[in-house]
């Protein structure tokens, strides 16, 4: 019974961490982590499956071994989050969460440019599947 409630509770991260990709609040690598390690427990298939898919596991490859992040996908997250942060403060009229956005916004930033190192060497993900 513990292996199907692995699986599905890696489905549901899998799919948490991909709407992560196109939702800025929602992060993306903590749920594929957290998918990864369900799925070790739960399926050797869909564990071989998130290591292995050309888009989302070259980032679990490169964050569990501390090599970090190719400079092109930073660029890409960051470019990708402010305009939706500031989109998002545009919509809220409140000011304390105003600020609160902006503050998670330059936290991820910060996280992203300086604690997270720069892969140089390695192509960004989807120029490996040629």
């Amino acid at each position: 019974m513990w292996r199907w409630v692995y699986i599905g509770a890696g489905h549901l991260a899998v799919g948490l961490g991909v709407l992560g990709i196109f939702l800025p609040l929602l992060p993306t690598t903590p749920f594929l982590l957290l998918a990864a390690g369900c799925y070790a427990k739960g399926s050797d298939k869909f564990h071989d499956w998130l290591i292995n898919h050309p888009h989302l596991g070259n980032y679990i490859h490169y964050y569990i071994s501390g090599e970090g992040m190719p400079a092109k996908a930073k660029t890409y997250t960051l470019l990708l989050m402010w305009p939706c942060i500031l989109f998002s403060c545009w919509l809220v009229s409140n000011w304390l969460l105003k600020g609160l956005l902006i503050t998670i916004a330059c936290s991820v930033s910060y996280y992203i440019l300086i604690k997270i190192p720069t892969l140089k060497t390695q192509p960004f993900p989807s120029e490996q599947i040629k």
